[in-house]
């Protein structure tokens, strides 16, 4: 081989180490870097739980023959960033994080595999090049779909008399935050519905953002994913019904504490997937490689007793529509 050759091979070979490196060595202990959102393992709950479940499923056992690395940044940006830095200090296997937690981690580290979850727009927050090759160190799975915006105004509209103004709810520190906006004014604007958005940064801000709405006339409101809206989820929904403002979310871990409907994907779920996204990448596949997974079953909840408590009647098409009726 001549020598120009072998460098240009050799050359190529270094690009490619880092990722291929990470494969797992036999009788190596993996360590997976969590960067969630809440401040405590217990405010994340039901996720974290579904993803040691998913985990579980494939033979990894946290202590084991695993090692879960967890940190909780209490939705403060400062936070964010420090822990996903130590994280990426740790040299971990694969990092894994939430939508606000994704963007922080690919800051830190080109290197080090990343899988999300919950991310409304990878390519318009600049996590992957496609959804179908992602390039670079990141993948996972979007728990978003334009339409999915559509169908929970139009069922605003089929369930509240005279609906004209509805609210967004939003994290103006999310990346997905404009995205939301932008699709919901759109769809709104296709339904004959006027939107205004309404934000909140913490938990401190949802019932000054509440008042805002009743001030400023909403009939109803719906709220955009992401971990305020997860963390507050309890607080937003009893907002909601102290204004007498038909509450849509959009999952059953945020329906299930008092809102009146529900429209997306099992995010729970997701977070089973993840685990299945990062036992890939321990086994030798690169994230530029695996294609961003998009929500294929989506759930339509509904809460009669919220209905009722605010005299509202759901349409006989969207009962049989449902995937679950809570009487």
């Amino acid at each position: 081989m001549r020598r120009r050759e072998f460098i240009t091979l050799l050359g190529s070979a270094a690009l490619a180490w880092p990722l291929a490196a990470r494969a797992q060595q036999p009788g190596k202990v993996p360590r997976i870097g969590y960067l969630w959102h809440a401040g405590s393992a217990a405010e994340e709950g039901p996720y974290l739980r579904a993803l040691i479940e998913g985990f579980e499923r494939l033979g990894y056992v946290d202590g084991r023959n695993m090692t879960l690395e967890h940190r909780f940044p209490n939705e403060i940006p400062a936070r964010f960033k420090s822990m996903a830095e130590e994280l990426v200090a740790l040299n971990v296997d694969v990092l894994m994080g939430g939508a606000v937690a994704s963007s922080y981690l690919k800051n830190a580290t080109a290197k080090i595999p990343i899988v999300f979850m919950f991310v409304p727009d990878p390519v318009g927050i600049k996590l992957v090049d496609s959804l179908a090759r992602p390039g670079g160190n990141v993948t996972g799975l979007s728990n978003f779909g334009r339409d999915l915006v559509g169908k929970r105004l139009q069922f605003l509209k089929e369930t509240v008399p005279g609906l004209s103004r509805v609210a967004l709810l939003v994290n103006a520190n999310a990346p997905s935050a404009r995205i939301y906006i932008d699709t919901t004014q759109a769809a709104a604007g296709e339904l004959g519905l006027v939107t205004q958005t309404f934000e909140a940064r913490s938990l401190e801000e949802l019932e000054p953002a509440f008042d805002a709405m009743a001030k400023a006339g909403m009939q109803a409101v719906t709220v955009a994913s992401g971990g305020i809206a997860f963390q507050g989820r309890a607080i937003i929904a009893k907002l909601a019904l102290s204004h007498r403002l038909p509450l849509f979310v959009f999952s059953r871990e945020t329906f299930e504490v008092g809102a009146l409907m529900s429209y997306g994907p099992d995010q729970l779920e997701m977070c089973r997937r993840a685990a299945v996204y990062a036992d890939k990448i321990l086994k030798g596949a690169k994230p530029s490689d695996l294609p961003v997974e998009q929500p294929t079953k989506l759930e339509l909840l509904i809460n009669l007793k919220v209905a009722k408590a605010l005299g509202l009647t759901i349409p006989h098409t969207l009962l049989a529509a449902a995937t679950e009726v809570i009487e």
